[in-house]
């Protein structure tokens, strides 16, 4: 069994995790990595995607995350996520109509920063639509 660090994972809103874990798969900007007790010291950008967190006893959290930095050191991972929340409450019909209402955002844009602005969101939006279709499996 791996040995344990300590994560933490805090939204504007809440902290939403802070416990003991075995391993920590972020969604890094460059690409997804495995946090285990002794990593290196780096900070990075966190991308719109799911943060599975194996605690000390085995349990698996999902969680998505919508952008924000990880901070990694040989004795914990931090995580302040722009927005967060457990992947079993996002709710896929509810995403489908916030995409949908995106795509017109988009269309409509009327400058470059407007499109620019809009399609972040659709991108994001369909995010965390994979995230939820992910889960309901």
């Amino acid at each position: 069994m791996a040995e344990a660090f300590k994560f933490e994972l805090v939204s504007p809103a809440r902290l939403l995790l802070s416990e003991e874990a075995s391993q920590v798969v972020v969604p890094g900007l460059e690409g997804d990595f495995t946090m285990l007790s002794g990593h290196s010291p780096f900070m990075t950008t966190v991308r719109p995607g799911v943060v599975e967190v194996t605690s000390a006893s085995g349990k698996v959290s999902k969680i998505f995350v919508r952008g924000g930095f990880a901070d990694a050191s040989p004795t914990g991972l931090t995580i302040l996520a722009e927005q967060a929340m457990p992947v079993e409450e996002l709710k896929a019909d509810v995403i489908a109509k916030e995409i949908k209402d995106a795509e017109e955002d988009v269309a409509d844009a009327k400058t470059d920063e407007a499109k620019r602005v809009a399609q972040e969101k659709l991108d994001q939006l369909r995010a965390v639509l994979g995230a939820a279709q992910s889960t309901a499996h």
